[in-house]
């Protein structure tokens, strides 16, 4: 099941499935726009479902077709979301909560649903759920704190909901959970962004960092971002099939991802020894 998959990464990992031989159920808000899909494959191997996971109910409800569809789900791919600009005191209401309604309340419960459905409905129980983070979750980039802490709940396996899933649940229930944090890939996701118009304190000076961030858009899919969308799907697909992996594996994709990484230990590991010395 794979949510988000009108384009980008879902489209594309919706693709290299049904290549493999796979079934899927392809959510998205506008079946239309994989029609070509629909058309090419039969009902038994594709099902395209309408969902805006911004609704509990809705997620519920799509779990339960694919589950009256095939009998049970073994993968998910927990994608959909959307990317927003702004400085954190000019980003408007609607659209920071826009942000965490489909960035952290959609990917949370379709997490819940997921753990469910793998463990009460699949006979034997078990199934993979890999989570969409960015490493901008890593480090936020200034201009992108709402997307970056709404991207926390499927990122840090320090953040209390991965910790559940990851540490809490039972071995024998069989559940592999993967973060997969992606850099500088050429998706819609970043063209079709929310930009929000500069405050006019931060306006008046071209200097500051979130000012030069926005001057990269629209078009830095274009100048930055170097990384093949193709790729990260055939990752996905070749993780899916992988056997005897950890239960749990977080995972960097693209060089900027990985530097990102390092960079946060580093910053982790000096201030942890800066500060050793306050506490006696």
């Amino acid at each position: 099941l794979v949510t988000g998959a009108s384009t980008g990464f879902g489209r594309l990992v919706t693709e290299c499935a049904l290549e493999n031989g796979d079934i899927v159920v392809a959510t998205l808000r506008k079946p239309s726009v994989i029609s070509d899909l629909s058309t090419k494959y039969p009902a038994s191997r594709l099902l395209v479902l309408q969902l805006d996971v911004s609704d509990a109910t809705a997620i519920t409800a799509a779990f339960e077709q694919a589950v009256a569809s095939f009998t049970r789900v073994d993968v998910v791919l927990n994608n959909a979301g959307f990317f927003g600009v702004g400085e954190v005191e000019g980003m408007s209401d609607e659209n920071s909560r826009a942000i965490f309604d489909i960035n952290f309340w959609g990917a949370s419960n379709v997490m819940k649903e997921a753990v469910k459905c793998f463990r009460d409905i699949n006979r034997p129980m078990g199934g993979q759920l890999l989570n969409v983070s960015s490493r901008t979750a890593l480090i936020p980039q200034p201009g992108s704190a709402h997307y970056a802490a709404a991207s926390l709940v499927c990122d840090q396996p320090w953040n209390p909901l991965q910790r559940g899933y990851a540490a809490e649940l039972d071995p024998k229930w069989n559940i592999r959970l993967v973060i997969l944090e992606p850099g500088l890939f050429r998706t819609s996701a970043i063209a079709n962004c929310i930009i929000e118009p500069p405050l006019p304190a931060y306006a008046s000076n071209p200097s500051l960092p979130s000012m030069k961030y926005r001057a990269l858009y629209p078009g830095i899919e274009k100048t930055h971002f170097d990384g093949d969308p193709k790729k990260f799907a055939d990752l996905v697909c070749r993780l899916v099939g992988m056997k005897n992996l950890p239960a749990f594996i977080r995972l960097p994709v693209h060089r900027v991802a990985l530097d990102s990484a390092r960079k946060k230990g580093k910053i982790l590991v000096e201030t942890a020894e800066n500060l050793a010395g306050w506490f006696g």
